[in-house]
């Protein structure tokens, strides 16, 4: 029985190789955190430009919907009121121009946008000169 005893002793792990194993993290020295941190800055200038996007695709459309009031209201002989209209209509601080060429009026709508997108963005709109009805 004893050859049996000392079979069965080498077969048994021993303490040093338990000791070697580790947790499965212990080489990580902050490699997560800073790709964390990375991983929220890409993601927060993403979500601004988005939004700055969003901001000037708006602003663009006000624009020229307030160009095109004022190209009608002018062609029908109103620019005036046509600069009245397209005041309200167009963004604060907007820049309102008013051309005549020829037979046509050209009305442009510009502004400057601040924030994550500087840019300027802007409408134009073109209107053919209405003749007066004659009886």
């Amino acid at each position: 029985m004893a050859g049996r005893a000392s079979a069965f002793a080498v077969l048994q792990p021993t303490a040093p190789a338990a000791a070697v194993r580790r947790p499965p993290l212990a080489a990580d020295t902050g490699a997560v955190t800073v790709e964390a941190a990375l991983a929220l800055c890409a993601l927060t200038i993403f979500l601004a430009l988005a939004l700055g996007t969003l901001t000037a695709v708006a602003q663009t459309m006000r624009c020229t919907d307030a160009a095109r009031e004022l190209a009608r209201l002018a062609a029908r002989g109103e620019p005036d009121r046509g600069r009245a209209v397209a005041a309200r209509l167009a963004p604060s601080g907007a820049r309102l121009e008013l051309m005549q060429d020829g037979d046509t009026v050209t009305a442009t709508v510009s502004l400057r946008l601040t924030g994550s997108l500087p840019m300027m963005v802007s409408g134009r709109a073109v209107a053919a000169l209405e003749t007066a009805a004659v009886p």
